[in-house]
């Protein structure tokens, strides 16, 4: 069962709506682009910015920077679409683009200039996550077709596949270079990277696991598929499981988590309508 993760790749404004939750569960702030036909929240720094992407009336992909109530938007010079994936305490942010050969590279936007994120020999290139040392998580696929993770450190590619793989993302990495991800051998299941030791990561009892984001304090979130092959959001904090579900989801991916414990990510309504949230603790 390979599926990618699912991320969202002019002029707007973004609507906020909070949404009532219970008392002892986080707070839920809907984070939607008016006139778009889908909208996702990727990552939030610890100052509170956030990255994603929406997809405009015409289905043209664009990436967003979110920034105290105001916004930005990131389009790649020259790509047909691009969504943003990452952001670490810098303001430094990763994604992807499409260029006008319909070929998906990754990219990093530093200081106002774009580089692009391609391994050597890659097909396709995804970067999912920067932390604040600059390392880079994403994946990549080969010319053998095969899906790997990769981490892009001071100019130097290391791919990334647990023993075993024949499918794998790098998705999340926080600053002491921690990674979680997700692999296939077969089955679908989380991972976490640590010290060289890779940690399967299975929410208990799904037909399968990824895991999307990880902060500073070791909390990793991520979307499981329940029996009904319902996505739902989890978040795992010293080994307990919770799951995390905006009132009204039908679909959730808890994508990213900052050191202040916010999580941000998108989910599904019943209309079918994309949209991302911020979920508070």
């Amino acid at each position: 069962m390979k599926h990618k993760t699912m991320f969202c790749v002019g002029a707007f404004a973004l609507a906020f709506a909070a949404i009532p939750s219970g008392a002892s569960g986080p707070s839920y702030t809907t984070i939607d682009v008016p006139g778009a036909t889908a909208t996702s929240a990727s990552r939030s720094n610890t100052q509170g910015q956030i990255v994603g992407g929406y997809t405009d009336a015409g289905g043209s992909g664009h990436a967003f920077l979110l920034d105290k109530g105001a916004f930005t938007t990131i389009d790649v010079p020259g790509a047909t679409g691009a969504g943003a994936f990452g952001i670490n305490d810098s303001g430094s942010i990763v994604g992807a683009y499409i260029d006008s050969g319909g070929t998906e590279h990754g990219f990093l936007l530093d200081q106002g200039a774009f580089t692009t994120i391609d391994p050597p020999g890659s097909t396709l290139t995804d970067a999912f996550d920067i932390n604040n040392r600059g390392q880079i998580v994403g994946h990549f696929v080969d010319a053998s077709g095969t899906t790997h993770g990769f981490l892009f450190d001071n100019g130097v590619f290391t791919t990334i596949d647990p023993p075993g793989s024949a499918f794998t993302q790098a998705i999340g990495i926080n600053t002491a270079g921690e990674i979680v991800g997700a692999f296939e051998a077969p089955s679908h299941h989380g991972y976490l990277l640590a010290k060289g030791i890779f940690v399967t990561i299975d929410f208990p009892g799904p037909l399968s696991t990824d895991a999307l984001g990880i902060n500073s304090a070791g909390q990793i979130v991520g979307r499981y598929v329940d029996a009904s092959h319902t996505f739902h959001g989890f978040l795992r904090d010293k080994g307990a499981f919770t799951t995390i579900d905006p009132p009204g989801s039908i679909f959730t991916q808890a994508i990213g988590i900052n050191s202040r414990g916010e999580i941000v990510g998108d989910y599904q309504d019943s209309s079918g309508m994309l949209h991302g949230f911020l979920a508070a603790p």
